[in-house]
């Protein structure tokens, strides 16, 4: 469907004033960094317009000397709403070795939170190395943990000429696996009073077996020219070599007090459930909670981190769902994700209460124990709509004290007294339902009785009659999409019992054992993924003669009476 021109337009004006709520961001290209290297503080103002002022910096040059400014401003245009986003990047140098602090700065009116920046010494080996042209550097962090966890490896190639051509090579260990983190990085060093170009690449190293490990030398090999030799126009190149030196670690089993969890050494690890219902959308009887559990690991690849379930929970069905993971480098630490999603549903009202979740890991920061947990919740489930959760009470008739003191002989004339009332009422009120129900049997007769039109758009449900319900019902279960079935056979029952609401009472008010079956078997179908007890079931030929409804049920097809319990899933 096309906007009309005039809300096109208003929406064209308003998109740029809506990203300004964006606000700023203040990011490093690094944390960590050696006295004499540069490092990018980021501006990144959301809803920027072609150019914003630069901010005041005179607070930086305390503790670094700024190098330069540059500005980048992108666009991008998602589901019709266009946004811009301007970087400012600012090249710093740290004038001195130590944790400096970048404070906050106002942008565009707004205050970026401060930033920390860990500034080491000079490498005295990297500063030994700087009398050539070009010298790597390897440092790995830690130098010592456990079997299973991430160690950080930083490969740094410093060049002072042109490099046309080159190859760098990745670690190879036996026993250990090897991943590269991100993209590599390009920054500027001082080493020895000379200017490098910098290329960093990081990996991320999981040992598989206890004991000390070395990491063998890596090189590089390549070519480079002299733009002022005119020579290298006809492809004259000097060939390059460097080397970074092996480096050790040493590795420990996990501890034996451990036991038989698994071995989950990380930086930090967290655990959550998402999802819970609230004073909107509260718990019902029959009705799916969808739950999403998740597990994050700093230093963990998610291909590491255990299988998700939820505990039993009695007075509910749990089915678990789909699991998604995840892996992203986070500066010189892999950052995994595990994801799963559960369908929880209430089988009664009342006080649902779901056990608490806990996930036993190492933290190999503190080198000790520690219990990741999600804490027991608690909830108020109501009863299924449509269904009477008590019996209402009986009317009683309140007789004043006066009229109560004057009873006896006349107790007789009182009560026809009464009589007559209710009789005045009684009558007019049985002649509205006796022509309610008329006209209420006349308009499903005329439905019935009449030809449907064929509908400009596809008809619902709801909608439906017993008749075409059943035909489009068979002609799904005759296919292989367990949603698809689920969504029909509902529809169908609602068309002849339109009081039902899920597959759950469906199934509650069928007699006959087959269909209770095959009911249930679709159930597990669209909320657990599985299939059906004993292998397919062939639903059209169960209901091929309609639904077996229960005798207590009703008297016949729509009689619009709910069923007298909430029903339960089994």
């Amino acid at each position: 469907m096309r906007l009309p021109w005039l809300a096109a337009a208003l929406l064209a004006l308003f998109v740029p004033f809506a990203a300004w709520a964006g606000g700023v961001q203040a990011t490093l290209d690094r944390s960590t960094v050696q006295l004499g290297e540069t490092v990018t503080l980021n501006l990144q103002v959301q809803g920027a317009g072609s150019s914003i002022a630069m901010p005041d910096l005179q607070v930086l040059q305390k503790d670094f000397t700024i190098l330069g400014t540059s500005q980048n401003r992108s666009v991008s245009v998602l589901n019709g709403h266009a946004s811009s986003t301007m970087t400012i990047g600012v090249a710093l140098r740290p004038n001195h070795a130590g944790t400096l602090t970048i404070p906050a700065l106002d942008v565009s009116g707004e205050q970026t939170p401060p930033l920390q920046l860990t500034v080491d010494a000079p490498n005295p080996e990297a500063v030994a190395r700087a009398r050539g042209d070009v010298f790597m550097q390897a440092q790995i962090t830690p130098t010592q943990g456990y079997v299973g966890e991430q160690f950080s490896y930083v490969q740094r190639l410093y060049y002072a000429v042109n490099i046309t051509s080159g190859t760098l090579d990745p670690p190879r260990v036996d026993g250990m696996d090897v991943h590269q983190l991100g993209n590599d990085l390009n920054y500027q060093a001082q080493r020895g009073g000379r200017d490098y170009h910098v290329l960093e690449r990081r990996y991320a190293l999981t040992p598989q077996q206890a004991g000390r490990i070395e990491i063998p030398a890596t090189g590089f090999r390549g070519d480079s020219t002299d733009p002022m030799d005119p020579n290298s126009f006809f492809g004259s190149a000097t060939p390059l070599s460097a080397s970074a030196p092996a480096v050790s670690i040493e590795v420990q089993a996990p501890p034996a007090s451990w036991g038989s969890a698994d071995w989950l050494p990380a930086r930090d690890l967290s655990l959550s459930i998402d999802g819970w219902p609230d004073a909107q959308h509260p718990a019902r009887v029959g009705q799916v909670l969808n739950l999403t559990m998740t597990m994050r690991a700093t230093g963990l690849p998610a291909e590491a981190l255990p299988a998700l379930s939820m505990p039993t929970i009695p007075g509910a069905t749990v089915y678990p769902g789909k699991t998604e993971q995840s892996s992203q480098p986070e500066g010189q630490w892999l950052f995994g994700q595990r994801q799963r999603t559960f369908a929880l549903v209430p089988n009664q009202d009342g006080t649902l209460t779901v056990p608490a979740t806990t996930v036993q890991w190492w933290n190999v920061l503190t080198g000790r124990v520690e219990v990741a947990q999600v804490p027991a919740h608690r909830l108020t489930v109501l009863p299924a709509l449509g269904s009477s959760g008590a019996a209402p009470p009986a009317a009683t008739t309140s007789v004043p004290v006066a009229a109560k003191a004057t009873q006896g002989a006349h107790g007789q004339a009182l009560s026809m007294a009464g009589t007559t009332w209710s009789w005045r009422w009684l009558v007019p009120g049985l002649m509205a339902l006796a022509l309610l129900c008329a006209v209420v049997w006349w308009t499903r007769w005329h439905r019935r009785n009449t030809p449907a039109p064929v509908p400009a758009a596809p008809v619902t449900p709801e909608a439906a009659s017993p008749r075409q319900g059943r035909l489009r019902f068979l002609a799904a279960a005759r296919g292989t999409d367990a949603a698809v079935q689920a969504h029909s056979l509902l529809a169908w029952a609602r068309s002849e019992r339109p009081s039902v609401r899920s597959l759950g009472e469906v199934l509650e008010l069928l007699g006959d054992a087959a269909q209770r079956e095959a009911v249930a078997g679709v159930q597990r179908q669209v909320y657990a993924g599985q299939p059906a007890a004993g292998g397919a079931v062939d639903l059209a030929r169960v209901f091929k003669r309609g639904f077996a409804w229960k005798a207590a049920a009703g008297d016949g097809p729509g009689d619009g009476l709910a069923p007298l319990y909430p029903f339960k899933l089994h």
